[in-house]
């Protein structure tokens, strides 16, 4: 937290295939060491295997998909006359859209296609249908808020 100015937030550019800036956003959460035309084409051809399998809009699928795994609770720890809880707590718009990204790339990681582009397709389609790991993540996320929401007092 910066003391002197606010600090202004980056204008990301929107992506040059479809004109879209959280396309553009994913592909920056996607790449590693800078290889951002790497990361580019395996997020295309992810994208080329979504409209194949669902027969749909890639980018409706996709922003879809991102919509189902966005958080809306999480639990922050809080501590309190020596004693730790975790407080439940409305997640802020930028950080909801920054964990479903992180969560997509992770998760698609683990998954056990052969390459990343048919990993990111799985764990897309799975979110867009509403299960998968990321999926997951985000109900397992809500259900630990729900469960300490008697600490929901303690919020700041």
């Amino acid at each position: 937290m910066p003391r002197r100015r606010e600090i202004p937030k980056r204008i990301i550019a929107p992506d040059p295939k479809y004109k879209n800036t959280l396309v553009s956003k994913f592909i920056n959460g996607l790449m590693r060491e800078g290889k951002k035309s790497l990361s580019r084409r395996i997020f295309y051809d992810a994208m080329d295997i979504v409209e194949r399998r669902s027969k749909e809009d890639p980018v409706k699928v996709f922003e879809q998909s991102m919509e189902n795994i966005k958080p809306v609770l999480e639990v922050r720890s809080r501590r309190v006359g020596g004693a730790t809880y975790q407080v439940p707590v409305e997640v802020r718009t930028g950080r909801r859209q920054a964990l479903a990204i992180r969560w997509l790339v992770g998760f698609s990681k683990k998954r056990g296609e052969k390459s990343m582009a048919q990993r990111l397709a799985g764990e897309l389609l799975d979110a867009y249908n509403r299960r998968g790991m990321a999926f997951k993540k985000k109900e397992d996320t809500h259900r630990m808020a729900e469960a300490n929401k008697a600490f929901a007092h303690y919020r700041w």
